[in-house]
């Protein structure tokens, strides 16, 4: 298997160079079977790579110790669940992942532009397979999966040699989100290419209307979709992983995911206006070149070892070569827009500061500038050691500080933008839309304040702002249902679904609105969080809020690939009993690493989080730790209306696909 997949990397490594060559060649010279010769190279290379991965997953399942990668990342003991995912745990086997997603998208963009945009394809092409071919060469040449153990002997001679054993799945990743989170991630990271090869294509031959906006919205919605799905899949990982009550630290590695999923929401706002009104076209090629670097920065970051982080691999030379191909693609691409800046002039200006235009742009503003603060915030201690030879730590208060009133600023455009009109926005309309919002919104302030007593400013102006902007969502709502039913004489229920089916862009952008409203009220509850460490032997109880936490006893059990201690604790809630709870301490026989299992009594509005530290000195008592979130699942909640908005989103509409195809013909026609 080793050897049929290290035949399959060279096969792909051979067929990615003739693919970049051909694609750009026959387009020079105006050879289209060369060019179908290009895109016939890369299809195989997908073939390829897919093989490469099947195979590395065969080692991982049979336990092959004679591979440096099996038994790295896996022992006999491993479940098969797990075998089957330590395929992306360490570095070799992610960037696998990585070249093989980029091959896969490949062959899916020729698939499906066979027929269609062949003056953009060899160029598309061309730079896919050269994103593939960098991957294949680390895969290949630097970090090989199929690499065996060698022993070394006294006398200088080597021979190859299996372990008896494996070193295991590092605890922390043996999880079921070990399945879903990394490669969900990955479509995010790896998907944005796609968009950023039809913008480099349109900038090499000129095609600088709105053809390659077009054709790139799904293939923008679905990064930006798995990459949003995947932050979320995390936080929740490390929620009941990590055992610190909480989802997000800004630790480096997650700020790396976030901030292309900050550019590349400005990006998706921002092509509204260029399709709409001409404008932005500069911006929108910036925004797209910015989301793919700090798509390969994150991978920087991440494989390098210049940060210190829980989700880091350790420190390799392999951050050099991602760091040279980020120099190369920025400047690459920089080179091209400023080539092409006299072709991108707007074709109109904006003409007031209260129009939909203008939300747009502010909404763009505050979105880069959370992404360069976060940028800047992840970066300053590796500058700070480069130029002071001290590394200064920039924690969750600096980004808290810059990010909570860039985040509720946000709030406040999701609200306004979608009442503004085009051009101007005249002040009867406004007057119009946001009373009742205003008044909602006053109203939900007063009771949180006097009802609630909450105090905290920036919770008090979160909790109005959901209001605020629930309010408009429902009134946009309300207004084209009750406008359809009473056109076409539905009820209400059908008049909603298929007037959200018949504006799928307009309506799951909404459903996406409210899935915003609802992850900011969930992220506003941790303003509100308690917490406690207890010293309890059994019949002890201590008390978090108005939650009785009683210790039963303590019990030890063993698993194939564990030994554990766990705590029953009893817990109830102002007197009335809600049943048991049994966190864990465990060590992993492979790595003798200690890690703790929580344990979570969930309702709507809170979660009590109980963990195991460890049994006191003498045995005789255990060491709990508890966290009283409110609101958490407030955070899920918002992200699965998230996703189900872009999913609304992303359904085909056939009547904006012939208006997209008569706009397309029509610039086609005038070039």
């Amino acid at each position: 298997m080793a050897d049929l997949g290290n035949f399959a990397l060279i096969i792909a490594f051979c067929l990615a160079i003739y693919a970049v060559v051909a694609s750009v060649w026959g387009a020079r010279t105006g050879r289209e079977p060369l060019i179908r010769s290009g895109e016939n190279a890369a299809l195989v290379v997908a073939v390829s790579m897919l093989t490469v991965m099947v195979c590395l997953d065969v080692l991982l399942v049979r336990s092959d110790f004679h591979i440096e990668y099996v038994a790295s990342y896996t022992n006999r003991d491993l479940p098969l669940f797990f075998k089957f995912a330590a395929l992306w745990a360490g570095q070799a086997g992610s960037l696998l992942l990585w070249s093989s997603l980029i091959a896969v998208f490949t062959a899916l963009v020729i698939l499906q532009n066979r027929h269609k945009n062949r003056g953009l394809m060899p160029y598309v092409v061309a730079i896919l397979s050269t994103t593939s071919l960098f991957f294949i060469v680390l895969n290949l040449f630097v970090t090989n999966p199929f690499d065996e153990l060698v022993a070394h002997f006294a006398d200088g001679s080597m021979a190859p040699w299996a372990a008896q054993d494996g070193k295991g799945l590092n605890p922390l990743l043996q999880h079921p989100a070990m399945v879903i989170h990394p490669p969900t991630l990955f479509v995010g990271y790896v998907g944005f290419v796609v968009p950023y090869a039809f913008a480099m294509a349109a900038l090499i031959t000129g095609e600088l209307g709105n053809k390659w906006i077009t054709l790139t919205r799904r293939w923008t919605i679905i990064p930006w979709f798995f990459l949003g799905t995947g932050i979320l899949l995390g936080g929740n990982w490390a929620y009941q992983e990590l055992g610190w009550g909480g989802y997000w630290a800004w630790d480096p590695v997650e700020n790396a995911s976030f901030m292309p999923w900050l550019t590349g929401t400005a990006f998706l706002h921002s092509v509204m206006i260029q399709e709409k009104r001409g404008m932005l076209k500069v911006w929108n090629m910036v925004l797209i070149i910015l989301t793919f670097s700090l798509s390969i920065l994150g991978t920087f970051l991440t494989r390098s070892g210049v940060v210190s982080s829980v989700h880091a691999f350790a420190a390799s030379s392999i951050g050099g070569w991602f760091l040279g191909f980020l120099i190369v693609m920025v400047c690459f691409s920089l080179i091209l827009l400023f080539l092409r800046l006299p072709q991108l002039k707007a074709q109109n200006e904006i003409e007031s500061m209260v129009s939909r235009e203008a939300g747009f742009l502010f909404n763009n503003l505050l979105l880069l500038g959370a992404a360069f603060s976060i940028l800047w915030g992840t970066l300053f201690p590796i500058l700070s050691e480069a130029v002071q030879g001290v590394k200064i730590t920039v924690g969750p208060p600096f980004f808290n500080r810059i990010n909570v009133p860039l985040g509720l600023a946000l709030l406040l455009l999701t609200g306004v933008g979608p009442v503004l009109a085009w051009r101007k926005s005249s002040g009867k309309g406004l007057r119009r839309n946001l009373t009742l919002p205003i008044i909602v919104a006053a109203v939900t302030a007063a009771v949180v304040v006097f009802v609630v007593g909450v105090k905290h400013p920036y919770s008090l102006v979160s909790f109005a702002l959901a209001a605020f902007v629930t309010t408009i969502t429902v009134m946009e709502f309300a207004r084209g249902t009750a406008a359809r039913a009473r056109n076409t004489g539905e009820s209400w229920p059908v008049a909603l679904l298929r007037l959200t089916l018949k504006n799928k862009r307009r309506y799951g952008g909404y459903i996406i609105h409210l899935g915003i409203v609802v992850l900011f009220i969930g992220l506003t509850g941790k303003a509100f969080t308690q917490e406690g460490q207890f010293e309890l032997g059994p019949g002890e109880s201590a008390q978090v809020g108005h939650y009785t936490i009683q210790m039963v006893r303590m019990e030890e059990h063993n698993a194939p690939n564990y030994r554990a201690i766990r705590a029953y604790l009893a817990i109830s809630k102002d007197g009335e009993d809600l049943g048991y709870l049994g966190p864990e301490r465990r060590v992993y026989q492979a790595t003798q690493q200690p890690t703790t299992e929580v344990s979570i009594h969930s309702t709507l509005t809170e979660d009590l989080y109980t963990v195991f530290a460890s049994p006191t000195t003498d045995g005789r008592k255990g060491i709990i730790q508890v966290w009283l979130n409110p609101l958490v699942n407030f955070v899920w909640g918002g992200g699965l209306l998230v996703c189900i908005g872009t999913l609304v989103a992303m359904l085909p509409d056939r009547a904006r696909r012939r208006r997209m195809e008569r706009m397309m013909a029509g610039e086609a026609s005038r070039a």
